[in-house]
């Protein structure tokens, strides 16, 4: 270090700028009124196809005077310039930190003449500085507010999921573009455009809502200083009766860029600065819809809006569940791939003799004169790592915060539960350990892929498998949670540390045998499937004869679906001649 008392923190951010058409990241919101416990939930999937899953740790600090943090853009490496540190930065876990605040995001691109060329804060960046400087979901957005503002905001238009253990909100944002103009008191070059314009919204007790790469957040209520205020008087952000914050300029500058022209009351943030399009719901919003369609009544209605048939009557932003949710039904719904439905890949042509319900990249593709698509669901391939953060405020902070963390495919992941006041992560999940160019064969990444990508060849016949030993182990955290918090909660009031001690050591041993488990269900995978045939086993044993000698496997064959397809395609090529079989 060359300059003293000049500290660089270096943070390597998590994801590239995304388009709709690449449709990156699914979040789902759940109120304490809609919790079987009390608890406020928000859930994220990292979609991307070089995002390796790994459990970011940051320990709580001390800074002195004058440090300096250094932002980085992960995907090209390129600095984006330096912002002055604070005093002291908060423990993370993730994106979770040790007060209970969980930051989720998806990208909705939106106008793209609005990215600002000169920003520095991107959007990974600031969910990371929040993290690290904020108590609550209020004051991150405070402090995402003030961060773009006084630095810029560098990425394309992205929604924020910010839950603590009492609130959960929507933010979304969006940059001004780049106006380079003279600064008449340094004669320098400056963008006149920097900072951006945004909306946070708190979602109602009692209601969820999602987001998955559109913008959702749609009319701004008139700033009445008391339930919607603006950022000129954010400090207000605080007050309980706040639901709704938004940039000053918010509908003045779509005004002044031509993108609006109606009465205030009208104004749609969403549909001014992120214009709906077939894509963003065919392939956004319909992920939004299986979520809401999975956990509350009367979604047929919205059915037409999600495909993409007629984008006039909008979903809700929320919606009241049918029933109370656990941290178990956010698991179920991040497997979601449209199954049950008319849009279900499982069950057409591309879905292969075993059912599979992925299509590789690319999403679009043509044929002669056609253009043609393959369904986005909120279960997929490429994601790198997803997390439920389950936040209770009856609980001291360390132990109330749960982050149900998983990697790769949530179809074939285990989400296992890192308390937010653990000491350390264990090697196979923590940060650096492999990446998405280096294998390691013990990384809980690559051995969760192993896995998954085994199960991709012959999925209706290995899913099961796959599907008994996750609901093994994730019924097991579930079981064994109230009594890890009972007796944490007991070591909490006599010695802080001590408690601390020991949710690390359950969260590091819980982590370490899933991915001991995980791989050893990889080898079972291999030995029962191998060469297409199933070995006859009972209870994970596989079964020989009397003297030892393995017993015939069997020859599942083909379903009749697929033999069909093969008959019609190779006519008579394949039929045996009469008389002679």
């Amino acid at each position: 270090m060359k300059l003293k008392n000049i500290f660089l923190l270096t943070f390597s951010l998590i994801i590239a700028i995304n388009t709709n058409k690449s449709v990156a990241c699914t979040n789902f919101l759940v109120t304490k009124g809609a919790s079987a416990d009390g608890s406020t939930m928000i859930s994220y999937a990292a979609d991307s196809h070089i995002r390796y899953g790994e459990l970011y740790y940051s320990p709580s600090r001390h800074w002195p005077a004058g440090s300096l943090v250094t932002i980085y853009d992960r995907s090209t490496a390129k600095p984006l310039g330096q912002i002055l540190q604070v005093e002291y930065t908060y423990q993370t876990i993730g994106f979770m930190n040790e007060h209970q605040l969980a930051i989720g995001e998806s990208t909705f691109g939106g106008r793209p003449e609005l990215v600002d060329t000169t920003g520095i804060m991107d959007y990974a960046a600031l969910m990371i500085i929040a993290l690290q400087r904020a108590r609550t979901a209020r004051e991150a957005i405070k402090v995402i507010a003030e961060l773009v503002e006084k630095y810029g905001y560098a990425s394309s238009g992205e929604s924020f999921s910010i839950g603590d253990k009492n609130e959960v909100w929507i933010m979304e944002i969006i940059g001004k573009g780049t106006d380079w103009q003279t600064d008449k008191k340094t004669k320098q070059s400056v963008n006149s455009r920097k900072g951006a314009v945004w909306v946070a919204a708190r979602i109602p007790d009692g209601y969820i809502s999602a987001h998955a790469n559109h913008a959702r957040i749609t009319q701004i209520p008139e700033e009445d200083g008391k339930r919607s205020i603006s950022s000129k008087n954010l400090d207000k952000i605080f007050q309980p009766e706040v639901e709704v914050v938004f940039a000053h300029d918010a509908i003045s500058f779509a005004r002044e860029k031509g993108y609006f022209t109606g009465a205030d009351a009208d104004f749609s943030f969403s549909d001014v600065y992120a214009p709906l399009t077939f894509d963003a719901a065919r392939f956004c919003e319909i992920r939004v819809w299986t979520f809401f369609n999975q956990v509350a009544d009367g979604m047929e209605e919205h059915w037409d809006y999600a495909t993409g048939k007629n984008l006039e009557k909008r979903m809700p932003l929320y919606v009241k569940p049918a029933k109370k949710l656990t941290p178990q039904d956010l698991m179920a719904a991040k497997r979601n791939h449209l199954q049950g439905t008319a849009l279900d890949m499982s069950e057409d042509a591309g879905a292969g003799p075993f059912g599979m319900p992925y299509r590789w990249r690319p999403l679009t593709w043509k044929y002669n004169d056609g253009e043609y698509f393959n369904e986005r669901t909120v279960q997929t391939q490429q994601t790198g790592f997803s997390f439920i953060a389950q936040m209770r405020n009856w609980l001291p902070d360390p132990i109330g915060g749960i982050n149900w963390f998983g990697v790769d495919d949530a179809g074939t992941t285990v989400y296992v539960p890192f308390y937010c006041g653990i000491n350390s992560v264990p090697k196979t999940w923590s940060e650096g350990y492999g990446d998405i160019l280096t294998y390691k064969s013990d990384a809980a990444f690559w051995v969760f892929n192993r896995v998954a990508h085994f199960a991709y060849l012959f999925y209706n016949r290995v899913m099961p498998d796959v599907q008994k030993v996750q609901s093994e182990l994730e019924n097991k955290f579930a079981v064994y949670t109230p009594a890890v918090d009972a007796a944490a909660f007991q070591l909490w009031e006599k010695d802080s540390t001590l408690a601390r001690e020991f949710i690390t050591d359950y969260s590091c041993n819980t982590g370490d045998y899933t991915v001991k488990r995980w791989s050893e269900l990889g080898d079972f995978l291999l030995v029962k499937f191998l060469d297409g045939n199933v070995k006859q086993e009972k209870d994970s044993e596989f079964l020989r004869n009397p003297w030892g000698y393995p017993q015939s496997p069997s020859f599942p064959g083909y379903p009749d679906s697929w033999e069909k397809e093969v008959i019609e395609n190779t006519g008579e090529k394949l039929l045996y001649p009469a008389n002679q079989h």
